[in-house]
């Protein structure tokens, strides 16, 4: 019979380990000791899974169900700790109440299950991903945090013993929220009051998701919103104005940098929180999703030695990590570039990276200011939000610097009239800009369930003409893919996203900037003059089988 030890290192698998990395296991929290072990004995998932049933004699379930009537015998404090969940199987053995773990159970968990279950358990293995998938799906995230404490004290230890232990229970609620966040790769998290509950929604590749959670969240709601003002050193007396703030978020080896946003609505403050990866890998061209052809003429403008490159678009289309994907592309020990933003998203080997501060007076335009006093090559600017940061970006690069930075437009012919609409000379517009790229984020579709299909016409056509185009982009695609959706994207049938981009040369169109035509015609003498807009281009992501017609329409059909 298999043995563990007290934190579930079976005794068959410590023996190939050593001390320093059995004591590491032991330290290591309990959801994350799989893969811990994995990499210690240098295995895979599947072959993990594989030699603790040979072990154990457990079964492995890939694709476990839940077993509602288990969720009433197992409480969600046990489960969440323990990663342990009930589960569904037909034609199982009768009385027995079967119990799905990633790791063969401790003495602990088994004395726990023993003391809760009224029926003798049966256990089965499967990946702790699928695990914890269900826990959180079933239980709600961070159930097991916000169990009620001391409900079976006598009344006399029920009593300050029972505040403590639910301010430590909001405490590790809050933890697991922003830890699940970093797991599903959320962007945002949005905690929602309503009438008589609390909603947390996460941001993932670019749509909202309201994330499971306990029944008994809203008897927590004011302690929860009290933690992260807390946490983001916000005064928490201060419920009627605004309040902005930032969190230091470690979870694992992740390190977030997070924006907190509260507003006061009917019910109570709405707080956003606006997750940075510190250590985030930067992308380069091919990882945000550009064509060859499209690098092509980017590289061309980069290697110009002033001008300046804006990149449009709305909030959250992934203008910085273009941005950086071009410092990336041109960082060198020979340059000296100084970036100026707000806030730093990515860190740039070499570059002198500032971070602006408009309490204290540090604002895009006056670091800019400075900046042109530093004797550098490329300045990159995170936003032109005002005349001021526009003229001095122009200015700097008629004198001989490459200038990038970003604006808030439909497409890229609107970032001309922007600036002239800024109180920008026309003639200096014309004279400095060198490229304007606009661009969107599109949900590429998940590799492992993608499914190839024939054109369907009556489908295709209407999303086609919501897009500007006709059927004669159908001439040569005889087939598409589809999403479909499996455990590995949600069941959204997408994962992750990649860049539809929309290149802009205005130099040709000089004489029409000057004249300060308007944004239509200066678009139409752009596609005249080889410009290719962003529904075309998204519909080459769609015929190469990255993304959808649907999704292209969802994104794009609004702005055309």
């Amino acid at each position: 019979m298999l043995t563990v030890d007290r934190h579930g290192l079976p005794s068959a698998l410590a023996e190939r380990l050593t001390d320093e990395v059995r004591a590491s296991f032991a330290e290591t929290p309990r959801e994350g000791r799989f893969k811990f072990l994995a990499q210690a004995l240098n295995l895979d998932e599947a072959a993990l899974l594989a030699e603790l049933s040979r072990l154990t004699g457990f079964e492995v379930l890939e694709e476990p169900a839940i077993d509602p009537e288990g969720m009433k015998i197992l409480p969600a404090r046990i489960a969440s700790e323990a990663q342990v969940v009930p589960t569904l199987l037909p034609g199982g053995e009768e009385g027995r109440l079967r119990l799905v773990t990633a790791l063969p159970p401790d003495t602990d968990t088994a004395d726990w299950v023993a003391t809760f279950a009224t029926r003798r358990p049966k256990w089965y293995l499967a990946p702790p991903e699928r695990v914890s998938a269900l826990i959180n799906d079933n239980y709600g995230v961070g159930s097991g945090s916000l169990e009620d404490e001391g409900d079976d004290l006598p009344a006399a230890e029920a009593s300050t013993d029972v505040e403590a232990d639910q301010d430590a229970a909001v405490v590790r609620f809050v933890t697991e929220v922003l830890s699940q966040a970093v797991a599903e790769g959320a962007t945002d998290v949005h905690f929602e009051p309503q009438e008589d509950n609390l909603r947390i929604r996460y941001r993932v590749d670019g749509i909202l998701i309201a994330i499971p959670l306990p029944d008994n969240l809203a008897r927590f709601q004011d302690a929860i919103i009290s933690r992260l003002k807390i946490m983001a050193r916000l005064n928490i007396s201060e419920r009627r104005l605004p309040q902005d703030g930032r969190i230091n978020f470690r979870d694992g080896k992740t390190v977030l940098d997070i924006r907190v946003s509260t507003i006061p609505t009917i019910y109570a403050e709405s707080v956003s929180l606006r997750l940075l990866n510190q250590r985030k890998e930067a992308y380069n061209m091919d990882r945000i999703g550009m064509n060859p052809d499209e690098q092509a003429a980017v590289r061309k403008v980069l290697d110009y030695p002033h001008g300046i490159i804006l990149v449009t678009g709305p909030t959250g289309s992934g203008k910085s990590t273009t941005l950086n994907a071009f410092l990336q592309a041109i960082n060198s020990p020979d340059i000296r570039i100084v970036t100026i933003e707000d806030p730093i998203e990515y860190e740039v080997p070499g570059a002198n990276q500032v971070q602006t501060r408009a309490e204290i007076g540090l604002t895009f335009a006056g670091a800019l200011r400075s900046t042109l006093r530093q004797d550098p090559d490329v300045i990159m600017v995170g936003e032109i939000r005002d005349l001021e940061t526009a003229e001095i970006s122009i200015r700097a690069s008629l004198t001989g610097h490459l200038v990038f930075s970003t604006l808030h437009t439909n497409d890229a012919p609107g970032a001309i009239t922007r600036l002239v609409d800024m109180g920008v000379e026309p003639f200096l517009v014309g004279s400095a800009v060198e490229l304007v790229i606009a661009q969107r984020l599109v949900r590429r579709l998940c590799a492992d369930c993608a499914k190839t299909v024939p054109v369907d016409r009556k489908k295709i056509l209407p999303a086609l003409e919501a897009l500007g185009m006709d059927e004669s982009f159908l001439k040569d695609v005889m087939s598409l893919k589809e999403a479909v959706g499996c455990r590995k994207c949600r069941n959204t049938g997408y994962r992750g996203r990649v860049g539809v981009f929309e290149i802009f040369h205005p130099k040709p169109l000089h004489d029409l900037i000057v004249g300060r035509v308007s944004n239509r015609e200066l678009t139409e003498k752009a596609i005249e003059q080889g410009m290719r807009p962003l529904a075309k281009a998204g519909w080459i992501k769609v015929a190469a089988g990255l993304t959808t017609i649907d999704e292209l329409v969802r994104n794009l059909s609004s702005n055309e």
